[in-house]
C-alpha cells in the first residue's frame, strides 16, 4: 500500500512585531495535525516561516535607521525560536526574502500574466497598512479600519498592476460547491461564499518602487515591486520547491492551511483565484481561527494587555501552554483569556486532574504487572480522529479529560487503598482498568502534549512518578 503524504502550513506572520499568542495557537494547532498524521504512519511536510516584505516592514526599518534586509535578518530568528519554546515539529521555515522564494514568486507572476490576468491601470484607494489591504467605504467604521482603529488610512494614487480577481467568481463558487468542507468552520465558509457571490473586484498587485521599494521586483518592469500578498501567498508552494513540479511539490501539494479570520479572504478566495490563474491545483482545505482577546479586549501594547507565548511557557511550562492554547473555545470561535483563568484551568485540569490521577495510580500500582495495549492512534474511536482532522482540538481534549475525570471519580468510589488490604482480586481488577486508561490517555495525548505523553509512558513502565504539574498559586 502506497504511503500517504500530508502537507500543512501556517500563515506567515510579519516580522515587524513579536510573535503573539494568536499565531502561537495557530502553529500549535498545525503541529497537532502534523503529529497526528505522523502517528498514522504518513509522511508529513509542515511549513511555517515569516513574511518580510511590504510597507510596514519598510517603515519599521526606516524608523530604526537600518536596511530592511538587516532588520528582517535580526527579527526572523525570534519566530524560529518558537520551535523549541513550544516543542513544534515543523520541518521547513521559509522566509519571503529567500532566493528560491523570490524566483518562484516571479515565475508565478509570469504565469498569471501569460494567462491574461495581469494588467496595469491608474487607481486611487484607501489602504490599511496594518492589514496590508485596500479598504472600501463599506468596510470602514468612522472612516477607519475596524481591525486597526488607531492607524490612519493611507490614500494611494498611482499606476499599479492589477490581478483579474473579477474573472474568477464562477470558478471559485464551483470550487466551493465541489468541496463542501473546503473552509472550516462552516460559518467562515458561508462568509467567503457570500463575499464571492456579491461579485469580485480586481486587486492591486504592485507598488511603485519610488514610493515603496521593499518588495520583490516585478518581472520585466524595474519601476514596480510586487504587492506583499501576491508575493507572500506563493510561499505555500515555493516551500515545496515549486516551480519544479517534481520532488516535494508533486509529493505533498495540495495541502492544508491554517489561518486567522482576518486572513479568510486572502487564503480562501484571493490565493485560490491566483492558483487557478497560474494553473496550479487549489489548496486541499483552509482552517480559519477566531481571535484571542484578553479579558474581553483586543491585545494592544497601548492598553498593556499583551500576553506572549514565551511568558506563558515561563509560567506554565511547554505542554501546559500547548494545552491552554488548544482547550476552551470551539474551533473558529473567538477565545478570551486572562492570567487568572489560565491559572485556574491549569490547576483544575492539569495539576488536580491529570497529574493527580497519574500520581495516585502509580503509587498504588507499584507491585502490579501491567501490559499496555498499544494501538495506532487513529484506531482509538473514529470520533476522536474526526475531531482532530476537523481541528476541533478543544473537543478532542474534552474526550481525553472525560476519561481523566471519570477515573478520578472511580478511585474515590472504589477506594483501592482499602481493597488492597481486604480484597486483592478486586484491587487488581480496579488497578488494571486504571492502568489501561492511563496507557490510552498517554497515546491520545501524543499529538497535543508530547512530553507529558512520554512521561506517563515512562511512569507506567517504571512504576515511579515525578509530579507532572505542580500547582500554581
Amino acid at each position: 500500500m502506497k504511503q500517504k503524504n500530508f502537507y500543512i502550513t501556517t500563515t506567515l506572520p510579519y516580522v515587524n512585531a513579536d510573535p503573539h499568542i494568536g499565531f502561537a495557537k495557530e502553529i500549535v494547532e498545525a503541529d497537532v495535525l502534523a503529529r497526528y498524521h505522523r502517528e498514522k504512519g504518513e509522511e508529513v511536510f509542515f511549513n511555517t516561516g515569516v513574511d518580510e516584505h511590504g510597507l510596514k516592514i519598510l517603515k519599521k526599518a526606516e524608523e530604526l535607521g537600518i536596511d530592511p534586509q538587516v532588520y528582517c535578518d535580526q527579527k526572523a530568528p525570534e519566530f524560529d525560536k518558537l520551535k523549541s519554546a513550544l516543542n513544534l515539529s515543523y520541518n521547513n521555515f521559509i522566509r519571503t526574502t529567500d532566493a528560491h522564494h523570490i524566483e518562484a514568486a516571479q515565475e508565478f507572476w509570469r504565469r498569471c500574466e501569460e494567462n491574461g490576468d495581469i494588467y496595469k491601470k491608474n487607481y486611487s484607494v484607501k489602504y490599511c497598512v496594518g492589514c496590508e489591504l485596500e479598504k472600501t467605504e463599506s468596510e470602514l467604521v468612522d472612516g477607519r479600519c475596524p481591525l486597526h482603529p488607531n492607524a490612519e488610512l493611507e490614500l494611494i494614487e498611482e499606476e499599479n498592476y492589477f490581478f483579474k480577481f473579477s474573472a474568477y467568481q464562477e470558478k471559485l463558487l464551483a470550487l466551493y460547491e465541489k468541496n463542501p468542507e473546503f473552509v472550516l468552520p462552516k460559518k467562515r465558509f458561508n462568509e467567503i461564499k457570500s463575499f464571492v457571490e456579491r461579485g469580485l473586484e480586481d486587486f492591486s498587485i504592485s507598488r511603485l518602487k519610488s514610493k515603496m521599494s521593499w518588495g520583490i521586483q516585478v518581472p520585466g518592469d524595474e519601476e514596480h515591486v510586487m504587492y506583499v500578498w501576491f508575493d507572500a501567498l506563493v510561499n505555500y508552494i515555493s516551500a515545496l520547491g515549486w516551480p519544479d513540479e517534481k520532488g516535494n511539490f508533486e509529493k505533498f501539494w495540495p495541502g492544508v492551511q491554517v489561518c486567522g479570520k482576518d486572513n479568510l479572504r486572502q487564503q480562501s478566495a484571493m490565493w485560490q483565484a491566483m492558483l487557478l490563474s497560474a494553473k496550479v491545483p487549489n489548496s486541499k482545505q483552509v482552517f480559519v481561527n477566531g481571535f484571542i482577546t484578553v479579558d474581553g479586549q483586543k491585545m494592544s501594547k497601548s492598553i498593556g494587555n499583551v500576553i506572549s507565548p514565551l511568558e506563558m511557557v515561563e509560567k506554565f511550562g511547554v505542554d501546559a501552554t500547548r494545552y491552554l492554547l488548544l482547550s476552551g473555545a470551539s474551533f473558529g470561535e473567538d477565545f478570551d483569556i486572562t492570567w487568572e483563568k489560565m491559572t485556574e484551568k491549569y490547576n483544575a485540569d492539569l495539576a488536580n486532574g491529570l497529574g493527580n490521577l497519574l500520581s495516585r495510580v502509580i503509587t498504588l500500582a507499584e507491585n502490579i504487572a501491567h501490559e499496555p495495549k498499544v494501538e495506532p492512534l487513529d484506531s482509538k474511536g473514529s470520533t476522536f480522529g474526526e475531531l482532530i482532522e476537523k481541528l476541533e482540538l478543544g473537543k478532542a481534549l474534552e474526550h481525553i479529560w472525560k476519561i481523566i475525570d471519570e477515573d478520578n471519580k472511580f478511585i474515590g468510589e472504589k477506594k483501592p487503598w482499602e481493597l488492597v488490604k481486604n480484597n486483592q482480586a478486586e484491587f487488581e481488577k480496579v488497578m488494571q482498568k486504571l492502568l489501561d486508561d492511563l496507557s490510552l490517555i498517554s497515546e491520545l495525548l501524543v499529538p497535543f502534549m508530547p512530553d507529558t505523553a512520554a512521561k506517563i509512558k515512562t511512569a507506567l513502565e517504571t512504576k515511579k512518578v515525578e509530579p507532572l504539574f505542580q500547582r500554581i498559586k
